[in-house]
């Protein structure tokens, strides 16, 4: 008996199940309908489209938990937001034959960029301020939805932040799921939430043959390809080097390109590291043993089969939580990683400005020639590096000083610490 009670205790823990449960439950209310309209953009039926949330969630079952376990490390993937918006503009006029074959295009890319390795020496010369301040610049809105958010529902978003900080003082470890729980039982109380019409149904897997334009495979695959990798894998990468997870980038970018050819005949149009969700698993609040925060990681991957086999029915579960509950857990959920995130952006002086202007840049949120903020952000960063002469002199910092995640892992523990 001991030996199982040992067991549950090391393959669940309550803050890696927690932080596992809020990364999906993020993940997914903040991007399903943008997915749903790539879907349809491409005129998928409804058993299409439940198809393609299907395939995405298992593809990213299979390499949370895949990686998480081989790695261990949080290793958490994510499909590509900004990939499913640029498919609900660029699929007009183009058959669902036809999108399939530019998904395994795109896949095929991300996989080469694996085997190849390219992308990750690129990431290695990434000097570890700007990484931070890139993380930093992409949690950002994230941090700032809690206080946003109490706007729309005052009583719901204060009585988490309440219970938030009285469990930070005695119960840090569940500080996080508790208020969510607080959350979900004051919309309960105030009747925001209404779970009456949900109704359970299994997804089934659609498969379609891909036809390969290369018209398509050029306006669709390649786009798909570069947005995927600038504004998702890149700060993906930073979210698990700025926590001090060294996990070699390559084989875990042939791995996911390798998931998503697979699956993408069933509507799998783009794996890729998860940035914000990552960021949930990868700090204090998943674990107080950062040895063992791959269990949340590996929770995450539980979490996202579930919705994937319930794909027919989650549009309606999602529509049913209020937006205000969904944007406070996450910010509370990040707010060690962004503490951590800043502590090391701004630690060394002679990089500070770069990782400013990466952070800020970043945090705009803009967009130019289809390519996200994170990727400009990091860009501005070290063109003011290489223009103020202190690049070399940056690298220099940090490969030599101690483990580039030990900032954040204080700033995200120093209430776990008080706590005992």
């Amino acid at each position: 008996m001991r030996a199982l009670v040992r067991f549950v205790r090391l393959a669940a823990p309550v803050p890696a199940v927690a932080a596992g449960l809020i990364a999906v439950l993020v993940g997914t209310t903040s991007s399903i309908a943008i997915v749903f309209a790539a879907a349809e953009a491409a005129g998928a039926t409804p058993g299409q489209t439940a198809s393609w949330v299907l395939a995405l969630c298992v593809g990213m079952a299979v390499t949370c938990v895949g990686l998480s376990l081989r790695y261990r490390a949080p290793v958490v993937t994510a499909w590509s937001t900004p990939g499913a918006a640029l498919l609900a503009v660029g699929l007009d006029g183009v058959t669902m034959p036809q999108a399939i074959g530019a998904f395994l295009f795109s896949a095929a890319l991300i996989t080469l960029s694996g085997v190849t390795g390219w992308f990750e020496k690129v990431m290695d010369r990434v000097p570890v301020p700007l990484a931070a301040g890139l993380l930093a610049g992409v949690l950002l809105q994230f941090g700032l939805g809690l206080f946003t958010s109490m706007e729309g529902d005052f009583t719901v978003v204060a009585a988490m932040f309440a219970v938030y900080l009285v469990c930070r003082r005695w119960l840090a470890r569940y500080a996080v799921l508790l208020a969510l729980v607080a959350g979900g039982a004051v919309a309960t109380v105030n009747g925001t939430l209404d779970l009456g019409e949900v109704t359970p149904a299994l997804a089934r897997p659609v498969f379609v043959a891909p036809e390969f334009s290369w018209q398509v495979m050029v306006s669709v695959g390649v786009p798909l390809f570069v947005v995927t990798m600038a504004s998702q894998n890149l700060p993906g990468v930073a979210v698990l080097r700025g926590d001090g997870y060294r996990v070699p980038i390559s084989p875990v970018l042939g791995w996911t390109g390798a998931t998503n050819m697979l699956l993408a005949p069933f509507g799998c149009y783009g794996l890729n590291l998860a940035a914000i969700t990552a960021a949930i698993c990868t700090g204090a609040q998943a674990h107080p043993d950062r040895e063992r925060r791959f269990t949340a990681g590996v929770w995450a991957g539980i979490f996202y089969l579930c919705v994937g086999v319930f794909g027919a029915t989650v549009a309606s579960l999602l529509a049913a939580l209020p937006t205000t509950l969904i944007l406070a857990i996450a910010g509370l959920g990040l707010l060690g990683t962004i503490g951590g995130s800043l502590a090391s952006a701004l630690g060394d002086e002679r990089s500070r400005e770069a990782a400013v202007v990466t952070f800020l840049a970043t945090a705009s949120g803009f967009t130019l020639l289809g390519v996200g903020s994170a990727f400009w952000g990091l860009i501005a960063g070290v063109l003011t590096l290489l223009v103020t002469g202190v690049w070399r002199r940056s690298r220099v910092t940090g490969q030599a000083g101690s483990d580039p995640g030990s900032d954040s892992e204080q700033a995200g523990g120093h209430a776990d610490a008080r706590a005992g």
